[in-house]
């Protein structure tokens, strides 16, 4: 007979790959970001010579952000073509997306242009601004900040939200532990920790190693039943605050940043890099968890279409390994190779010299 996981506090692995399913939720973006170039008449803009991700979005009349999200996705349906900071048409793009072409079929395209997730698609694109709060809303999801009423403070959203996210940090978890084992390490900071199963299954990975949780005060609940379901609440503590202003718990050599920095925008990534960095011992790890577009941003098509999701929900984007070794850089941190582990994650570490 198997044994119990909850019994051995291990956290239980899955029988098939859950990739498909997760790219079937995703999908959706990429029908609403296509609609949504053929309502900006991109394609059209585009049918003069090659333009930057900058005089796109000038061109538009919209953020960087939005027009980084929208190029990247579009380059990884094969509908753009270019890499970095060039953008140009593909011959897909200009035999039938360009308007008074022999075979146009923007139209076609524009026909869905009036439903609700392409109308709220436009809106996200001209606004730079995640989904906020409504009268039957408790709030903006992901973002807390002065102004915004974040559902991450409400015990009930917070619950809700944070026990839908568990259900790909279940899976993922483990592997991350087993993929990248911790010898020698003393104490991890679980930043935006949530649940905490990353860190629990690193703690039942490597006996010798206690962790801090740090999150706000609601989602910390969920953690500390987490904790206690998984045998391991004798060796993580919870704390409650504020990851851009509350001082960065001390005495951690290593750092996980497992699925965060995607839920912000370059200058927050940054500066919560920072904040990190400064706070880890000489020779302390931080590590990223997180998908990354190709260097050349110019897919995979998955991650392209999940930086649209999050660019729908957050203050973020998907990044390139290549954008989050400038960023660690710049905090001071020497990025080793990425280490796969599941859904399109994988683990950059960097190291502080």
């Amino acid at each position: 007979m198997a044994a119990d996981p909850l019994q051995s506090g291990a956290l239980s692995r899955p029988r098939l790959d859950p990739t498909p399913v997760f790219e079937m939720v995703r999908w959706a973006f990429g029908t609403e970001l296509l609609a949504a170039a053929v309502h900006f008449d991109l394609f059209s803009r585009l049918a003069k010579p090659a333009m930057t991700i900058d005089q796109i979005a000038g061109d538009l009349g919209i953020a960087r952000r939005p027009a980084v999200v929208m190029v990247v996705a579009l380059r990884s349906m094969g509908l753009l073509g270019g890499e970095g900071e060039g953008v140009a048409l593909t011959a897909l793009a200009g035999e039938y997306l360009v308007p008074a072409g022999e075979f146009y079929i923007g139209d076609y395209v524009a026909l869905i242009v009036d439903s609700p997730g392409v109308k709220a698609m436009i809106e996200r694109l001209r606004t730079n601004e995640p989904a906020q709060s409504r009268a039957d809303d408790p709030g903006a999801a992901f973002i807390y900040r002065e102004g915004i009423d974040s559902a991450m403070e409400q015990e009930q959203s917070a619950r809700r939200l944070t026990m839908a996210l568990a259900g790909r940090a279940r899976i993922v978890a483990p592997l991350l532990a087993e993929r990248y084992p911790l010898p020698g390490a003393r104490r991890l900071l679980d930043v935006g920790g949530g649940t905490g199963l990353y860190s629990v299954a690193l703690l039942r990975a490597n006996p010798g190693l206690s962790a801090v949780v740090w999150d706000r005060p609601e989602v910390l609940k969920v953690a500390a039943e987490m904790a206690e379901k998984y045998g391991v609440a004798d060796r993580i503590e919870l704390v409650a605050g504020d990851m851009f202003a509350d001082p960065v718990p001390l005495g951690c050599d290593v750092m996980l940043l497992s699925n965060v920095l995607h839920d912000w925008d370059v200058p927050e990534c940054e500066r919560l890099l920072t904040r990190c960095a400064a706070a880890l011992p000489e020779g302390g790890r931080l590590l990223i968890h997180d998908v990354y577009l190709n260097d050349a941003m110019d897919g995979p098509l998955p991650v392209a279409l999940y930086s649209a999701a999050l660019f729908n929900v957050t203050e973020g984007r998907a990044y390139s390994a290549g954008e989050y070794r400038g960023m660690l850089a710049k905090a001071g941190l020497e990025a080793g190779e990425i280490v796969e582990t599941a859904v399109h994650c994988g683990v950059l570490p960097a190291m502080k010299r």
